[in-house]
């Protein structure tokens, strides 16, 4: 729980994060057209109201799945410890695989989550990252479809959230506390 008051500013607006995801949905049918079935992964929790939008937009035969990871707590940093909370019901070998990540900030969830399914050998495995923070970057990776590049503030919104609050904002938007500039 947030220990001291905290005001959010927008920063995306819902239109246009609709529109984004309209976009990104254009390069992900062009990527995956020869799919037989397409498994979106998606990384809980922050991811689940991005992932909803996007499956709705795709064109495409989807079948969803969820891995839970976790590398901040209730915190506004990453541990850089990345710990598998819940993993897929399914198998991925010899499939088509994407990965929506809600917001690719030091690049370790992304990297490892991709890494463990990579192991498991999918027949493609593209990224999907609402947000991406390039300047906070530790691991050498981008998402392939990513939606905004955000400079380095704590946002929440959109299904992100602050010590598990704010995930229902419809926009995203800045964490700035009382008293801060």
């Amino acid at each position: 729980m947030p220990t001291r008051p905290y005001v959010i500013d927008e920063m995306i607006s819902a239109k246009s994060i609709a529109a984004r995801i309209e976009h990104m949905c254009h390069d992900i049918r062009a990527e995956f057209s020869d799919t037989d079935k397409l498994i979106v992964v998606g990384l809980l929790r922050g991811s689940f109201v991005f992932i909803a939008d996007l499956v709705r937009e795709l064109d495409l035969p989807i079948e969803v799945d969820f891995l839970e990871a976790s590398s901040y707590g209730d915190g506004m940093e990453s541990s850089r410890e990345v710990r598998i909370l819940k993993d897929l019901r399914g198998a991925i070998e010899g499939r088509d695989v994407l990965v929506v990540e809600d917001i690719v900030d030091t690049g370790h969830t992304l990297h490892h989550v991709t890494s463990l399914l990579r192991s498991r050998g999918p027949a493609r495995l593209k990224t999907a990252a609402l947000l991406d923070k390039p300047t906070r970057r530790e691991v050498d990776l981008r998402a392939d479809f990513t939606g905004f590049d955000i400079p380095d503030e704590f946002v929440v919104g959109y299904g992100i959230d602050f010590a598990q609050r704010n995930r229902n904002l419809p926009f995203i938007g800045k964490v700035r506390f009382t008293g801060d500039a």
